[in-house]
């Protein structure tokens, strides 16, 4: 099995499906993350070009902790993320082309800022078009729709999973992911008071206590002819 996690900034694929991806590679699945946006605008000291070279590093390193394969980065600058923008879907379909996952996993249609929302219904028309033979592209296309998953929003606002995805096992590995972006979490601490990495993991242990578990993720499907499958796709 073949996943890719498309997430908008560095940190949004660990913070939301960090442990349901490691879960993943557990169980034998290949699994690929993407990102979308480069994360320069993320600090208040740190000039953009030097913060989006440290958290492309981070990001690498976070992969290595889930296990992905490969980290994709757009390199597409914050409150930039365009869903029109027919050069990132273009790039974002050749990487689904490459991949050719089983399951897509993105943020959810709505959610607390347009980079995220934006992310979302790019992963949509890039799927799409990574069938169409006469695009610009790099890698044969695809064959099929490939059916998305929509992930949990920051602290869950707004967000009623409609399946869940047990991670009491891979928590720690969720968090050590987290962990290493460690410039977002130094200065979420410093400029908003926030431990995020408890806000995080109490998060997934708030979805836990929802389906009976200790710790938990949710998801819900993107319910749109084709996308259905009749695999049980989430681990």
């Amino acid at each position: 099995m073949r996943v890719l996690g498309v997430g908008c900034h560095p940190d949004d694929l660990e913070i939301a499906c960090g442990g349901t991806m490691r879960k993943y590679v557990e169980q034998g699945a290949e699994v690929y993350l993407c990102h979308v946006a480069n994360g320069n605008l993320g600090h208040v000291v740190i000039e953009p070009g030097p913060l989006a070279e440290m958290r492309t590093r981070e990001a690498e390193n976070a992969g290595a902790v889930v296990g992905a394969k490969k980290v994709f980065n757009l390199n597409v600058g914050d409150m930039r993320v365009d869903s029109h923008d027919q050069d990132v879907v273009d790039a974002l379909a050749d990487v689904i082309r490459f991949v050719r996952p089983d399951v897509i996993i993105t943020h959810n249609d709505e959610d607390y800022m347009q980079d995220h929302t934006e992310t979302s219904r790019l992963a949509t028309n890039a799927s799409f078009c990574s069938g169409l033979a006469h695009r610009p592209r790099k890698y044969e296309p695809s064959d099929s729709f490939v059916p998305v998953f929509f992930m949990d929003t920051l602290a869950g606002v707004n967000f009623q999973p409609t399946h869940y995805v047990d991670i009491s096992a891979q928590i720690d590995k969720k968090i050590e992911a987290l962990r290493c972006h460690e410039s977002q979490l130094k200065w979420m601490f410093e400029h908003d008071g926030i431990d995020f990495a408890d806000m995080v993991k109490t998060c997934s242990k708030y979805r836990g206590y929802q389906c009976g578990v200790p710790f938990a993720e949710g998801f819900r499907p993107y319910n749109v002819y084709p996308r259905y499958s009749t695999k049980h796709l989430l681990p």
